[in-house]
């Protein structure tokens, strides 16, 4: 617990920035080690800001991919596969967050500004609207307007999520804004290259990729409203048209070799890391693609990309319902380690132009804009087999994966697993589709929380077997708060759990956020 404390408060303390230097600055002249600066420029922040952003939403899928019912627990053990939730499950969710990510972001503003490298700024205030919004959607009030203040105040008080959904639209509309300045503005370049890669690794130096990214961002956050009266379908369609474009605009991290000076980078879904040894996938994902007559969603369609997704032995079981522990198994491993997602040096997704295509063609429909509904949801299954067949190789364990060709493509789209026309489209087929391409996603969880688990939308859905009995037979809609804040900010905690009306930590999961509920 000491060292723990240690780590918080230093993190918190690397909050000050540069300014608590300045007050001993001719003492320190004498004592610099020039192996270890105290300042640095702003190429040198943004890559930790961006990758650190991304593995905040990483970790918080070890836990979501169980809660969505992609995976599940090949031995019940009492999990979060059925609604046994900690709050170490969401401690990185907070702590890569506020300390590796947007804790850094108020640093490189500040050198930025002073050099006058404006895009710096615009990326910083993009990744904190991004970072906050997985935080607030994954756990609901959270510190903004007392946080980043280092020794000056370390137990912010939690802004509410409504508030937190207005300072993110305003920090994406400021960072568009910014990202619009010239060129000739930019004293330094967004993407730096030698001597060393620095700067945007997500977009190397493409601003109007970062314009797209923020603009789909703004999208799914608005169109997570959709139980709010002021839900607004053709806003979330104005920011879509200056949204992605193509699966080039994808917001990801590649997992890299360790090529010197770098290390290697893997997969938090790969067999290196290997969190997933006990587990298998659910039934809910397995029967919308393996096309069985026993439960399948569209019995005889086989979808091509099961095998690249899953395994052909992969027929997934329910959550809490245990499978012997030879099932599943491919050359050793869980069948899940067979998988395109699970590629040790593949690649992590926060956001996709195959979503953003869903989106479109959710907010198209409850528009009442049909074709343009029907034009999307096909646009989206289109990009994500796309994706996903476009081959590659996993070393561990030894498997190919295969291309899908366009006849495949043509042949499933032409399918019964595919609304034909406007008319037979449904919110049903445009969400199924959805589901799948999500696959692994947190931001899966804010779509069946906002449709109600609903056995309309998502049939093959279950409520698990032995579940956690504090849930009261409800399903889970939101985390519980990070282990950090339990111990150095209780009073927030009591207020979070005081605010719902929560009287346990399983009564506390099941309380709907501000935007899960109708006005």
């Amino acid at each position: 617990m000491n060292s723990m404390k240690q780590r918080y408060f230093l993190f918190l303390g690397l909050l000050l920035g540069s300014g608590a230097f300045t007050a001993c600055e001719s003492y320190l002249d004498v004592n610099t080690d020039p192996n270890n600066p105290v300042t640095t420029t702003p190429n040198f922040l943004l890559p930790g800001i961006i990758s650190q952003g991304f593995q905040a939403q990483m970790f918080t899928s070890l836990t979501t991919t169980y809660l969505t019912q992609y995976t599940v627990r090949k031995t019940p053990v009492g999990s979060t596969d059925q609604y046994f939730l900690s709050n170490a499950n969401s401690t990185n969710v907070f702590n890569y967050t506020y300390y590796y990510s947007a804790g850094n972001v108020p640093t490189m503003t500040a050198a930025a500004e002073a050099e006058g490298s404006p895009y710096y700024v615009g990326a910083g205030k993009i990744m904190t609207a991004m970072v906050l919004a997985h935080a607030t959607d994954m756990l609901g009030d959270i510190p903004y307007t007392e946080a980043f203040k280092g020794a000056a105040n370390y137990t912010p008080a939690y802004d509410p999520q409504q508030q937190i959904y207005a300072t993110i639209n305003t920090l994406l509309d400021e960072g568009i804004a910014l990202m619009e300045r010239p060129a000739s503005e930019e004293f330094r370049p967004l993407y730096v290259t030698s001597p060393s890669e620095s700067g945007d690794i997500l977009y190397k130096g493409d601003v109007q990729k970062w314009i797209r990214f923020a603009n789909t961002l703004k999208a799914r956050q608005l169109n997570h409203l959709t139980k709010k009266s002021s839900y607004n379908p053709q806003q979330v369609l104005a920011l879509l048209d200056k949204g992605f474009t193509s699966n080039a605009d994808d917001a990801q991290i590649q997992y890299i070799p360790a090529v010197a000076p770098q290390t290697s980078t893997t997969n938090i879904f790969g067999t290196t890391r290997n969190n997933y040894s006990t587990a298998t996938f659910s039934a809910n994902i397995i029967k919308y693609l393996n096309g069985n007559a026993g439960g399948a969603a569209y019995p005889g369609v086989v979808d091509p990309r099961y095998t690249i997704m899953a395994t052909s032995i992969s027929l997934g079981t329910d959550p809490g319902v245990s499978v012997p522990s030879t099932s599943f198994v491919v050359n050793g491993y869980s069948d899940f380690y067979s998988g395109w997602y699970a590629r040790d040096l593949g690649i992590f997704q926060v956001m996709t132009y195959a979503e953003a295509k869903f989106i479109e063609a959710e907010a198209a429909f409850r528009a009442g804009n049909l074709s343009r509904a029907f034009t999307a949801y096909r646009a989206g299954i289109r990009a994500h087999m796309e994706k996903v067949g476009s081959g590659g190789f996993n070393a561990l364990p030894p498997v190919t994966f295969p291309l899908i060709s366009s006849a495949q493509i043509e042949e499933y789209l032409s399918s019964a697993a595919v609304a034909q026309s406007e008319s037979q489209l449904t919110l049903k087929r445009i969400m199924e589709q959805k589901y799948i391409a999500m696959f692994l996603n947190p931001e899966s969880w804010s779509d069946l929380r906002r449709f109600d688990f609903s056995d309309t939308i998502y049939p093959n859905f279950r409520f698990p077997v032995n579940a956690n009995p504090e849930v009261d037979s409800k399903f889970p809609r939101r985390m519980l708060p990070g282990a950090t804040e339990v111990l150095y900010n209780p009073a927030a905690v009591a207020k979070l759990f005081s605010d719902v009306g929560a009287t346990s930590n399983g009564n506390y999961i099941t309380k709907p956020l501000w935007w899960d509920q109708a006005n």
